[in-house]
């Protein structure tokens, strides 16, 4: 006989969708649950439906006193996978917060910044989980300072959008360039590069931003695109069903409290960069990544920026161990191994969109750089 479990987890964000994707994964290799899942998103209220609901079991990322209440009433077992609050005496599975933070500072103390800040969301215990170990990781490395900025998410104490993005603003008006900063996700991260935009801060080269969630669309739609720490959330859901399973057979869960390691740093442009003081050489880099694919040459890079032909050779490769004829070539391929990716386009177009004449020097370039030609790694990467 299946088993009936409710399922109270927001579809609304990647996160929530990735948990649902572990439980399905679960699911297939036992099939005897019969789920129950509504619609809903991370602030909504617990269901009506709950107080009346005759069922074997529950996995909820939306626990409230109230719902805790009904299931002490009920008496059916839950598995706890919300992160927004501190321990609620509930067998639990969530993300290690605090080895989430440690992967972002170990990302940007790697890039050789002295300066960081944490930007995260006021009254989420999550947030302050990874702003702590960020913080910790940060002092650890070298006694380097971390600022911290956070402010509300939502409901009455939420500023309006404009006032939240002055504010911020007022915040990196703090801090002299480079500096790195933390977001504690990636609507956080999305934030703090438009204040960067608004302050003419150019991402990556006067401030290195990473996130957390590594929602493809929000972290594309920034710009610079936004890297982020991937959290693994669908083994987050797969291990809640396995400990579901286990309280609904009578059985005690060896661990009632699982907390699950990210997985890596996705890395894009916004924290695509080594520290660099000097601000003309900063300032070339980023015209370099700005017009590299509109296939310009280093003496246009002189030109419009204020730095001379032999200053730019030298501190191109003190920081980045290239000339800048090759920094030109390494952009244009990354934007090629970028479409490669993400698009169908023909070689001879991907070509074209990223500053090359003709589609074979591509492929003479993209071999050289990545060791391979387009096709095979267009292949590989799409199987």
């Amino acid at each position: 006989m299946k088993r009936h479990v409710a399922l109270i987890i927001e579809t609304s964000s990647i996160y929530g969708r990735d948990l649902l994707a572990g439980i399905v994964r679960f699911m297939r290799m036992h099939d005897d649950w019969s789920v129950f899942l509504e619609q809903r998103d991370l602030w909504k209220q617990p269901p009506t439906w709950l107080s009346d609901w005759h069922g074997d079991g529950i996995i909820s990322r939306a626990t409230t006193p109230k719902l805790l209440d009904a299931i002490a009433t009920t008496g059916v077992p839950l598995v706890e996978v919300t992160d927004r609050r501190g321990d609620v005496g509930l067998p639990q599975v969530r993300s290690d917060d605090a080895a989430i933070g440690q992967m972002g500072a170990e990302h940007l103390i790697e890039r050789g910044f002295e300066r960081f800040a944490f930007c995260g969301f006021k009254g989420e215990a999550w947030s302050k989980r990874r702003e702590d170990a960020f913080a910790g990781a940060v002092a650890n490395a070298g006694s380097f300072v971390c600022s911290r900025y956070n402010s509300a998410w939502h409901g009455r104490a939420a500023r309006t959008w404009e006032d939240e993005q002055q504010c911020l603003v007022d915040w990196l008006k703090e801090f002299t360039p480079p500096f790195a900063v933390m977001a504690c996700n990636d609507v956080r991260g999305q934030h703090v590069i438009d204040a960067c935009s608004t302050l003419q801060l150019a991402v990556p080269e006067q401030v290195a931003v990473i996130g957390v969630d590594n929602d493809e669309l929000l972290c594309r739609v920034c710009s610079p695109p936004l890297s982020s720490v991937i959290p693994n959330a669908e083994t987050v859901g797969f291990r809640s069903a396995e400990m579901l399973s286990q309280l609904m057979g009578g059985d005690t869960p060896a661990e009632p409290t699982q907390l699950i390691p990210p997985l890596r740093v996705a890395t894009r442009q916004s924290t695509d960069v080594v520290a660099i003081e000097d601000r003309a050489t900063a300032a070339a880099l980023h015209y370099i990544r700005e017009h590299a694919c509109r296939g310009i040459t280093v003496n246009e890079v002189v030109r419009n920026t204020s730095v001379s032909r032999s200053t730019l050779e030298r501190q191109v490769r003190k920081y980045l161990g290239r000339t800048p004829q090759e920094e030109i070539r390494h952009v244009q391929v990354k934007r090629a191994r970028e479409l490669l990716l993400t698009t169908e386009l023909s070689a001879e177009r991907i070509a074209g969109l990223c500053g090359f004449e003709h589609r074979e020097y591509l492929h003479v370039v993209f071999k050289r750089i990545t060791g391979m030609t387009t096709q095979v790694f267009r292949h590989q990467a799409k199987p």
